[in-house]
């Protein structure tokens, strides 16, 4: 009996996530390289890393918004 091609890709990702998921990023890293430059990429790549951190800490729990963001940016001047 032949399985769905749902359930061949849902096995291959199970045992293979990483490296499906680390060869997408690197297509898009590439793609985006190509299209605005490695400058830019490097740019993009850091505000979502620092989104993704943001996005964490939130999600956690342990500290809402404007305590993340007070430890992240300098205090103003007022």
């Amino acid at each position: 009996m032949k399985k769905p091609p749902l359930d061949l890709w849902e096995r291959a990702f199970s045992q293979s996530r990483g490296r499906i998921l680390g060869s997408l990023a690197g297509l898009g890293f590439g793609i985006l390289v190509m299209t605005v430059g490695l400058l830019w990429t490097i740019f993009l790549v850091l505000c979502i890393a620092a989104g993704y951190f943001v996005g964490r800490r939130l999600d956690e729990g342990k500290e809402d918004l404007m305590d993340v963001l007070d430890r992240l940016l300098p205090p103003g001047h007022s």
